[in-house]
């Protein structure tokens, strides 16, 4: 009898790509709020709207937002379709605030 804790042997688990998309849409959404100027930037401590750069940071959530869709079930599927959905507007609204 020993001892001696014993040690599980696990093998380390893949990385799963639908996971690391999902942290990606989460953190470019979090950019593309930043750039519209409805969140501060967490760097500079202050609002800071460009929206050249939210256009970007709202067309990668929703590319990479097609390929995670189909892997999830109804409920996040579609909070992730409202997300695209919220960004693609609030740009609109600040695109027309700026050119008027």
């Amino acid at each position: 009898m020993s001892t001696e804790p014993e040690t599980t042997s696990t093998a380390p688990e893949s990385i799963d790509v639908y996971q690391v998309t999902a942290i990606l849409i989460e953190q470019m959404a979090s950019i593309a709020w930043q750039k519209l100027g409805l969140q501060p930037d967490p760097i500079a401590g202050k609002v800071i709207k460009d929206l050249g750069q939210a256009k970007v940071a709202i067309d990668i959530v929703g590319e990479l937002s097609q390929h995670l869709i189909p892997q999830l079930d109804g409920s996040d599927a579609r909070r992730i379709q409202n997300l695209v959905s919220d960004l693609k507007i609030n740009f609109v609204q600040k695109s027309a605030e700026a050119s008027s």
